[in-house]
């Protein structure tokens, strides 16, 4: 009896460890495996307008999330299992969220009023195919307009939906061309005319009791001069500075008379003529002039010296609307004024004369306009004479002078502007060349006069290459 209880006891305990063991094994199997992960997934893209809110709903509960640009868009949880997101400003951001063993990411797109401009479009400009595009920073119009002043309009209207935001006008009209750069051809006239007139009568007396002389000082007179002849029997002298225009003097009469009667005209044109080149939308300036310095004394006493530009000036801004160009222009002319300048800290300063337009206006291709009429005119007139005797009638004239000064300016600009494209290799044309002969340049050797007009090919330049044959100078 006691030993099959032994052996019954022995095979219970040998099955108790054996089921025990396995047990561990597995145990020990699972504490070692790594944990099974999820496959990773691709951003869920979502999309929203500035100032629109957007809930998300998760099916598990959050523990923490994060949000890249929180001035693009700002993630606020309402419960374990809803976030409230904010648009703010157009961009894109990442927004991951942590929660339930997993991370989800998701990608936020925040349009700025994309919708709102491209409805604004459509009851503006109906029938009128226009797609709105915005990305961060800039707004992008595309698509097809039935005219230049549509597509114009259009892109003001997007420009004042958003002015701080860059404008990209890709609208296209019937008729329009691929060039996208404008050159400019500007004609500076300005004309000058100048009108002196001068009169004034000078009457001296040189008498053996007396001297007499009347003057207003205007011009110059003679002046008496007791040493001009010593040694000889004459009393005075008189001394001429300037003779002005008339002279007369009898000796016998010791009476004279110096008359200043002079008329003056002149003419002065200037004239020049920048060829400029700019890229659609883009602003190109022209100056033919200088700067001239300006000197300023600071709080500490330092010298501080800037300088202004001065002469022919020319901005202008092209928009190329299809067949038109819409150009924006502020031609200017001005030149240095000594006479209105100031002094400072012992230097002159001097003024500054101008004269500019500023106006926008519309042209097609090869057409001009000329903006004239900038006149300046100026008028001076100068009187001197002795006090009663220049107001007497008829002989008052003696005893007065004048000066007339008139001077008069216009200024004339003509602008024509082309759509220009640039060269290709095969299409730049051979530049105009001389072919110096074998005598040197402008030597014997031609089939005319000998000069270098007979080797003329193309009207300028010279090159030194060997002479043409003379087969080819026969076929000339």
């Amino acid at each position: 009896m006691s030993a099959n209880w032994i052996r019954v006891g022995a095979t219970a305990v040998a099955l108790m460890l054996i089921l025990d063991g396995g047990s561990s094994v597995r145990a020990v199997q699972a504490t070692q495996l790594p944990p099974q992960q999820a496959p990773a997934q691709a951003p869920e893209r979502l999309t929203m307008f500035v100032g629109r809110s957007l809930s998300i709903d998760l099916a598990y509960d959050m523990e923490r999330l994060s949000i890249t640009d929180p001035e693009i868009a700002d993630a606020i949880p309402v419960t374990q299992r809803e976030i409230l997101v904010h648009g703010k400003k157009g961009g894109t951001v990442s927004l991951i969220v942590w929660g339930g063993g997993r991370r989800v990411e998701y990608e936020l797109v925040v349009n700025p009023g994309v919708t709102t401009l491209q409805q604004r479009m459509q009851a503006l400009f109906p029938g009128e195919e226009i797609q709105v595009d915005i990305t961060q920073g800039a707004i992008i119009l595309s698509g097809r307009v039935s005219s230049n002043a549509i597509m114009l309009r259009a892109a003001e209207v997007a420009s004042g939906s958003a002015p701080d935001q860059k404008l990209i006008n890709m609208l296209q009209v019937p008729g329009g061309g691929g060039s996208q750069q404008v050159m400019l051809q500007v004609r500076f006239a300005e004309v000058n005319s100048r009108a002196v007139r001068e009169l004034g009568v000078s009457l001296f007396s040189s008498r053996t009791g007396f001297t007499a002389r009347s003057t207003t000082q205007q011009f110059a007179a003679p002046n008496f001069d007791s040493q001009a002849n010593a040694g000889s029997n004459a009393i005075q002298g008189l001394v001429f500075a300037d003779y002005l225009n008339l002279f007369f003097f009898q000796r016998n009469q010791g009476i004279g008379a110096v008359v200043k009667a002079l008329e003056q005209n002149g003419w002065f044109e200037s004239l020049a003529e920048p060829n400029l080149i700019a890229y659609n939308g883009q602003e190109a300036s022209f100056l033919a002039g200088g700067e001239f310095p300006i000197y300023a004394v600071g709080g500490n006493g330092s010298a501080n010296i800037s300088y202004k530009e001065y002469g022919v000036k020319l901005k202008f801004r092209p928009t190329i609307a299809g067949d038109v160009i819409r150009l924006h222009v502020r031609p200017e002319v001005s030149a240095l004024d000594f006479a209105n300048g100031i002094s400072a800290a012992g230097v002159r300063i001097p003024a500054l004369t101008s004269r500019y337009a500023e106006t926008e206006i519309e042209l097609r291709d090869g057409q001009s306009f000329a903006i004239a009429g900038l006149l300046d005119s100026i008028g001076q007139e100068d009187k001197q004479g002795i006090l009663g005797l220049s107001n007497l009638p008829i002989i008052g004239a003696f005893f007065r002078s004048k000066a007339n000064r008139t001077e008069r300016t216009e200024l004339m600009v003509l602008i024509t502007p082309r759509l220009v494209r640039p060269l290709d290799p095969d299409e730049v044309p051979p530049l105009p060349t001389v072919i110096k002969p074998g005598g040197g340049r402008g030597g014997g050797g031609g089939t005319g006069s000998g000069g270098v007009s007979d080797y003329m090919q193309g009207g300028a330049g010279m090159v030194d290459a060997p002479p043409p044959a003379a087969k080819g100078r026969s076929g000339r």
